[in-house]
């Protein structure tokens, strides 16, 4: 577009101050601002302004009476085993997709590169993507069938994700199985819904949350590729949690067999604290309250059994049939802003990180959707099994429980397997322990591969690392 086009474009609409430093820019930082401009959407920008100049009507945080918690399913015994039957049918047909989010970094574990990228093997230190794509690479050996693998990055990570990718021969997968796409980005705003610069050169975008996986699902031909593809059910899941069980055949089972458009699995909270959102039942639909709408009365409330009453927590793992993905792609989510510190520009021309927040961000969550759908169910599961996510530097949900959890996961598989290690009072292996996930992928598959001629003996002593 015309420089002065543009320049015309942002002027009027009382956002020209972007255009302040020009004077001081080269041409290549001035095609750099100018390329960020191009994309940002006017319509776009006015909701944006119309969210900040509605946020001091809304009521955050008040939850209507009459608010419960939805109907947890724990699946067991035949109903188990139905829903083990048909998601496998679903897995051999080839209509089930995984898709993952992954465009945040790795900053707050101390870790220069997308935070999918991160060491976690206790034995070998493969990355979080590892131990995905293995589990996906374990399905398409199990069903002989592809379980397409869709990617979301970010523009802070999508080229190095892809690199990293090619860089490891998509850890077996078939690269036309893998589709990379990225989420979009959203301009913070100042309290009076200015753009905000924080480079004389560059405006300041944050991503615009989970909830933008359909928008980028759209605009970047995944949506049509699993169309064509055949796909039913997406399997979604975050980055950070290398035990979860991807397209678990009886999630996918159950969730088809309810002829449901979302399905959530939801695990027992640590403690009432535990910053995971709650489903419930409030004015006729099913929703998720996160755990900062919830009062600390409603957190610790208790059922006549004694057990929390908002027990389960959902940690991010859904499955979507395509034709609610496609329908909520068109219809979009509401906007949720934050009063964050955003970096800026001060009129020396001087990057200032602020103290204290001084902007808002803007976002979508993807389970804002789970109240259009249709008959949607949550499914409990055992953390232990399937959840231990590396969020922090230190103490829960870092680095260390991220390779102690599977660890134990995997030493009760080898005891299953007839091959016992020496364990602690919990249950932690005494060393070191990884298994592959496309060597085995449970118990009863690691049990028929430490059988199969020509298989890897279980050593006495040392480290144990099982893989293909």
């Amino acid at each position: 577009m015309d420089t002065e086009k543009l320049k015309n474009l942002f002027s009027r609409c009382g956002n020209g101050h972007v255009f302040d430093f020009w004077d001081d820019l080269g041409e290549p930082e001035r095609g750099a601002l100018v390329s960020q401009l191009e994309k940002i959407d006017f319509g776009d920008l006015d909701l944006l302004r119309s969210k900040l100049a509605a946020k001091d009507s809304e009521t955050a945080g008040e939850n209507e009476a009459g608010m419960r918690p939805a109907p947890v399913v724990a699946l067991e015994g035949a109903s188990l085993e139905n829903a083990v039957a048909r998601g496998e049918r679903e897995l051999r047909a080839g209509r089930v997709a995984a898709l993952v989010v992954a465009g945040g970094q790795g900053s707050r574990l101390g870790f220069d590169g997308p935070k999918g990228c991160y060491p976690v093997g206790p034995v070998s230190r493969a990355p979080l993507f590892f131990f995905h794509a293995r589990k996906i690479l374990a399905l398409k050996k199990r069903f002989g069938a592809s379980v397409p693998f869709y990617v979301m990055t970010s523009e802070t990570n999508d080229a190095a994700t892809r690199a990293f990718f090619r860089e490891n021969h998509f850890f077996g997968l078939d690269e036309n199985d893998v589709f990379f796409f990225v989420q979009g980005m959203w301009p913070a705003l100042s309290p009076d819904g200015k753009i905000i610069l924080d480079r004389k050169d560059h405006v300041f975008f944050g991503p615009d949350g989970h909830g933008g996986t359909l928008a980028a699902l759209k605009r970047s031909g995944a949506l049509a590729d699993m169309q064509a593809r055949g796909i039913v059910s997406v399997f979604y899941f975050q980055v950070d949690n290398p035990m979860v069980e991807i397209a678990d055949p009886a999630f996918i089972g159950a969730h088809v067999a309810a002829n449901s458009d979302f399905s959530v699995k939801v695990c027992a909270k640590r403690d009432p604290q535990e910053g995971l959102g709650v489903v419930v039942e409030r004015g006729g639909k099913t929703q998720v309250v996160e755990y900062t709408e919830l009062t600390d009365e409603e957190k610790c409330a208790r059922a006549p059994d004694g057990e929390l009453l908002y027990k389960y927590g959902s940690v991010a793992i859904h499955v979507f049939s395509v034709p609610f993905l496609a329908r909520e792609a068109e219809a979009g989510l509401p906007l949720h802003i934050a009063h964050k510190k955003v970096p800026y520009v001060d009129k020396a021309g001087n990057t200032v990180k602020p103290a204290a927040p001084n902007a808002y961000k803007f976002e979508k969550f993807i389970f804002d959707a789970l109240r259009d759908a249709r008959n949607p169910i949550c499914i409990a599961f055992d953390r232990e099994c399937e959840f231990s996510p590396v969020k922090n530097a230190e103490g829960a949900d870092s680095p260390a429980t991220c390779a102690a959890d599977p660890s134990r996961k995997w030493a009760r598989w080898l005891a299953a397997a007839g091959c016992g290690i020496e364990t602690d009072a919990q249950g932690y292996p005494l060393r070191r322990v990884e298994i592959d996930p496309a060597f085995a992928a449970d118990a009863a598959t690691l049990k028929a591969a430490l059988a199969a001629p020509g298989a890897p003996r279980i050593p006495a002593e040392g480290v144990i690392l099982l893989s293909l």
